[in-house]
């Protein structure tokens, strides 16, 4: 599903990267564990393609079948857009819009039809135990069902891969145990694969493979 070769990124003279290859199957889920600086968030960001790595002629970046970095800036958005589907620790829901409006954005900018996208993030809140709070705004919502509503968000155009940074880093103890039960129901379902950067050991350690990141090197491929 995502095959990334020799991976760098420079800030500067700060060498973040330093050559990152790696290969994550169809319905796998990956952790990237490591201290803070290691680059971890640096490597989520180049493979979900919001950021891209320094140009080598021996770097390449494959989702889905796909040659991400052969692809003009409008054509990597709408690929963004459709395939990747993207979590972040703060759920970065917009306070003026409620819960169900939030989760059909990303289908909005796809150009889906406002009935057919409407009823997707309805049935994907109902999947989510969110029924009852369709209407709601973010503020609204306690912390773990603002990061459902934000699950359901990356979830509402059916993405290959979902990515996941410190997704559970702002909930309490029970929510994230929840969270993290849910993305193994939903490959089990839906088949997603996920990569999460975390530095919760547990949900680290209950995924597939478990990748650590030391010093912009993946030490254990």
């Amino acid at each position: 599903m995502i095959q990334a070769q020799n991976i760098h990124k420079h800030y500067g003279d700060l060498h973040v990267l330093k050559g990152v290859s790696l290969h994550i199957k169809k319905s796998e889920i990956v952790s990237i564990v490591g201290a803070s600086g290691a680059g971890k968030t640096t490597l989520l960001q180049i493979l979900g393609t919001l950021d891209k790595p320094a140009k080598d002629s021996s770097t390449s970046l494959s989702i889905n079948n796909e040659d991400i970095l052969a692809m003009k800036d409008k054509a990597l958005s709408r690929f963004r857009n459709l395939q990747l589907g993207f979590i972040f620790q703060f759920h970065q829901l917009l306070p003026e819009f409620s819960a169900l409006e939030n989760v059909c954005i990303p289908g909005f900018i796809a150009g889906k039809p406002k009935k057919e996208t409407e009823a997707e993030a309805k049935k994907l809140l109902d999947y989510l135990g969110l029924s009852h709070r369709v209407g709601h705004k973010p503020g609204e919502l306690s912390g773990g069902e603002q990061q459902r509503v934000a699950v359901a968000r990356s979830l509402i155009n059916n993405p290959a891969v979902i990515f996941a940074d410190e997704p559970s880093g702002n909930l309490d103890t029970a929510s994230a145990e929840n969270l993290h039960k849910l993305f193994f129901k939903l490959r089990d379902e839906m088949g997603q694969t996920f990569v999460i950067v975390t530095h919760n050991e547990e949900l680290a350690n209950m995924a597939d493979r478990k990748l650590v990141m030391s010093d912009g090197r993946i030490i254990n491929p």
